[in-house]
């Protein structure tokens, strides 16, 4: 497992410590455990992986969408 294996398995959970609430921290963390745990097998990774990239996304549309006005 190499460090950027590591860096692109993290990016849900950083990207959840910008949400607004500290509602999407925890599952974000627990699929980027998932996607690191599942990593010798690509498609249960990625599909961990992609989870986690949608939990955090959401969080932080509901972050954008308080700061500006959008949609």
């Amino acid at each position: 497992m190499t460090l950027s294996t590591v860096l692109i398995a993290a990016i849900p959970f950083v990207l959840s410590l910008a949400s607004r609430t500290n509602q999407a921290i925890a599952p974000c963390a627990v699929t980027s455990v998932f996607t690191l745990l599942l990593s010798a097998d690509f498609e249960r990774a990625a599909l961990a992986w992609f989870i986690g990239m949608l939990i955090a996304i959401v969080a932080i549309r509901e972050r954008l969408r308080l700061i500006s006005f959008w949609p």
